[in-house]
């Protein structure tokens, strides 16, 4: 295999120099990529894909069960480069639980300017009902997914906040097994962070929020079902952690607790790992006076019968208008900068804002607000007249809902394409759990990498990837 032909296209990419020399911590790994015989790297592809399949390792694509699509050219972090992407995962997990804890009692950072008060209200997964609520330890943020880019300079900068469902830590998994499986020995050059731990570790932050005075909580993954996408996430969790896995069907009010049934009877919930928010709480029907599900549970919370992780009410933090206002939360509850910059941002619900992006439509991305997946976006780079025009009414009519980016053409990586490499554009999403005292961040994290040429959008539901995440321990 060589890489002679292989072009980076005027990206940062993480294995070749613009010189055409591999970068120092992926030396062992191109090392062995030459050595190897033709058709050999190819076979060693098929057959990861043709293990995940043997391993059941799908998601869901509307009514179509996919195996998740898995590239075994690894992605490598220095130890240094780490070390600063987890000082600066920690205090952006930590401003976000502040906020959700003020956002959702005396809303101090709206009393002193720092974010107007209808950008808050406004939001869609703002749960006015969870005000006043106090979750065990005060966290609200158990796991966050922390989506990361890196731009044509190498530098790293926060892309977007995932707090309500942060998923994909199953496949990140999933995807060490393959590789230990196929290749230990290249392993084996690197001083690697193991990441088999993660269940334990997330174990201990759902033990951690159990509600006061429950020493023994009985803990349930709440899915919406087999046809949910991420369904073999749920699945891969709740047997990893020994916990209960349910839908809204098997839960019910009774002698004013949340219970599940069982095939012992029913048996008090005492902390939920949610996969879904307010629409999966809506579809609880647990009868009393509740007006919805959702207020049930909100109330369950508040009388500190029941605890959620994350805690009911923390997508309004996903909300990608309010994700330019963290940098401000960092500054506000902490007192420090921002380790990790943002995306420069435009927030159309600003006249100034607005204007400049009507403008350079061509040249920005345009997300929706609320909106997630790779849903409800506009890469003005790639699209059409009438694509321009279509977004343009959407901003006008709706400004709040919308927010625009310069198009950051993402890392590339070497991507195994038959009997060649070519390299793609990449993400990195690392996962934060906040235990109580202490906050692990997952050695690495799942890194999304788009399957065709030229695509800036890596999300599994538009045709996305995955690759390991080696995180170097020295």
């Amino acid at each position: 295999m060589k890489l002679s032909q292989y072009d980076t296209k005027d990206c940062y990419d993480e294995y070749i120099l613009a010189s055409g020399e591999p970068r120092s911590q992926v030396t062992p790994i191109v090392e062995w990529l030459q050595g190897l015989a033709d058709g050999e790297l190819q076979h060693l592809q098929e057959t990861a894909q043709e293990l995940l399949a043997q391993r059941d390792v799908t998601f869901r694509v509307g009514e179509e069960e996919r195996v998740f699509p898995f590239d075994l050219i690894p992605r490598v972090i220095p130890a240094a480069e780490w070390h600063k992407l987890e000082r600066g995962l920690k205090q952006r997990a930590t401003a976000l639980n502040l906020f959700c804890a003020d956002i959702y009692d005396r809303q101090l950072i709206v009393e002193d300017g720092k974010i107007p008060r209808e950008i808050i209200d406004s939001a869609v997964n703002f749960i006015p009902e969870c005000r006043g609520i106090k979750p065990p330890g005060g966290i609200w943020c158990h796991i966050s997914g922390t989506d990361l880019v890196r731009d044509r300079s190498g530098e790293w900068y926060v892309l977007e906040d995932n707090l309500r469902v942060p998923s994909g830590v199953s496949y990140t998994m999933e995807n060490r097994q393959i590789m230990q499986k196929l290749l230990p020995q290249l392993l084996e050059k690197l001083a690697i962070a193991p990441v088999d731990d993660y269940p334990q570790q997330f174990l201990k932050a759902l033990l951690n929020s159990a509600p006061n005075g429950v020493s023994k909580p009985n803990i349930a993954i709440l899915t919406p079902g087999e046809k949910s996408s991420a369904y073999f996430e749920h699945a891969y969790l709740a047997k990893q952690m020994e916990v209960s896995l349910v839908e809204a069907k098997d839960l019910m009010l009774e002698d004013g607790y949340l219970q599940m049934h069982t095939d012992q009877g029913l048996k008090r919930v005492d902390v939920i790992y949610r996969r879904g928010d307010k629409e999966l709480f809506d579809s609880l029907e647990l009868g009393g006076n509740y007006a919805s599900g959702t207020a049930a549970i909100a109330d369950l919370c508040q009388q500190g019968k029941l605890a959620l992780a994350n805690a009911l009410g923390t997508g309004v933090a996903d909300d990608k208008v309010i994700y330019a206002y963290v940098p401000e939360m960092i500054n506000y509850y902490l007192g420090e900068e921002p380790v990790l910059p943002n995306v420069p941002t435009y927030l159309c619900w600003q006249e100034k804002d607005r204007n400049y992006v009507l403008e350079h439509l061509d040249e920005l991305v345009v997300k929706a607000a609320s909106e997630e997946g790779g849903h409800g976006m506009l890469i003005g780079t790639n699209s059409s007249k009438s694509e321009r025009e279509a977004f343009a009414e959407k901003i006008k009519s709706q400004p709040r809902s919308y927010m625009a980016q310069p198009t950051i053409y993402l890392s590339t990586i070497p991507t195994i394409f038959g009997d060649r490499l070519e390299g793609r554009h990449t993400d990195l999403r690392p996962y934060i759990v906040h235990q109580g005292e202490d906050i692990y961040v997952y050695p690495g994290g799942l890194t999304r990498v788009a399957m065709e040429e030229g695509q800036l959008v890596v999300n599994s539901s538009q045709g996305g990837g995955s690759k390991d995440t080696w995180v170097e321990t020295e």
